[in-house]
């Protein structure tokens, strides 16, 4: 018989640890704007209709990652000519379908989020607030690791504490994005790299929308600095050959393989690697349906030497879904070695309230 304990209940229970930690996946936003945020990746939600033959290069090149299909495309058309001139029409097409992929990545992106961060009200920023201050605030404040690419949690953290609460406290909130020397009044940040990522406690494990492959620097677009809606900067990033950074691959290997050539996010693996084995920590997961695309996240919590992990079910605990997640959460306590137990406690991720405390 399974046990379900309130979101406080748990909150509660983790005082027994130096740290608590929390994992968010897809249901963090999915619990905000339902109608938006249910899709699994930018891949299965684009539309290739009017260019088929590009899911085939896709295919071929074995990823869902845009960067390498449109690079591939353009390479392949520079690189064409030399081998056949006959095939300049050829060549004329892979530069037009790279350039058609750039404006259907903008497009699903666009499609997928709202635009600006006026699209969230208030009282829902200060509910999340709330729910994060369990993890960012006080001496049992530890890190935020997210595996979304959206931009709610961000959006989220950049606005003010509610003024009507003189109990809220300012949230730690350093994600190791800095001015860039070269460029400090730039409307963008960059990141300061593996030194100043000793301090950070925001961590985007997968990328974000909001993160941009400049070559030799991670930059972070920000709306405080630009006041430019994200679809517009991101169109602009992507004509400027920078492409967003996210791990969208559909394996956990693929998602790994991509980690590991990326300093970034490498980094934040190995935080959360290093935090998870402490002993004195616990970890949260909340709307994460632990499936095995993120092994190579979830094998980190089942490995390491934390005591407890608290694991969100949303709905009936006897729905399939939710019965799927008990399985796969007691699969991790099974990895641990019998010296280095983990114990499973199941939460109601509805009574975290996370948008609707108000």
């Amino acid at each position: 018989m399974v046990n379900v304990i309130l979101f406080e209940e748990a909150i509660a229970d983790s005082d027994r640890y130096a740290k608590r930690h929390l994992l968010l996946g897809n249901g963090f936003s999915i619990s905000c704007r339902a109608d938006i945020f249910h899709y699994s990746s930018l891949y299965e939600e684009a539309d290739f209709s009017e260019v088929p033959e590009v899911e085939r290069v896709f295919e071929a090149l074995n990823t869902h990652d845009f960067e390498i299909a449109i690079r591939s495309l353009e390479n392949a058309a520079a690189l064409l000519p030399i081998y056949s001139q006959s095939d300049s029409d050829a060549s004329i097409k892979m530069r037009e379908h790279a350039s058609t992929l750039k404006d259907i990545l903008i497009k699903t992106i666009a499609k997928n989020h709202p635009e600006t961060p006026s699209s969230i009200n208030y009282n829902e920023f200060y509910s999340c607030q709330d729910f994060l201050s369990h993890f960012l605030v006080s001496n049992k404040g530890g890190y935020v690791f997210t595996l979304n690419y959206d931009l709610l949690l961000y959006w989220t953290l950049m606005q003010d504490r509610n003024p009507f609460d003189t109990s809220a406290q300012e949230l730690n909130k350093n994600d190791s994005f800095g001015n860039d020397e070269d460029e400090p009044d730039a409307d963008y940040v960059v990141w300061q790299g593996e030194t100043a990522a000793h301090s950070a406690n925001i961590l985007f494990l997968h990328g974000a929308l909001h993160l941009f492959d400049a070559g030799a620097e991670l930059q972070k677009y920000t709306w405080v600095r630009s006041g430019m809606p994200l679809v517009t900067q991101a169109r602009q990033a992507v004509d400027d050959n920078k492409f967003p950074l996210f791990v969208s691959e559909g394996t956990s290997e693929q998602k790994k393989n991509k980690i590991l050539h990326n300093a970034y996010l490498y980094q934040c693996l190995k935080v959360l690697t290093a935090n998870a084995q402490t002993g004195t920590h616990c970890f949260f997961i909340f709307g994460h349906s632990l499936a095995a695309n993120d092994d190579h996240i979830l094998r980190r919590l089942g490995k390491g030497s934390f005591k407890t992990l608290y694991v969100g079910l949303y709905g009936d605990k006897d729905s399939v879904d939710n019965k799927a997640i008990i399985q796969r959460a007691n699969a991790l306590a099974v990895m641990r070695h019998e010296r280095k137990p983990l114990e499973i406690i199941f939460f109601d991720s509805a009574s975290a309230k996370v948008w609707n405390r108000y």
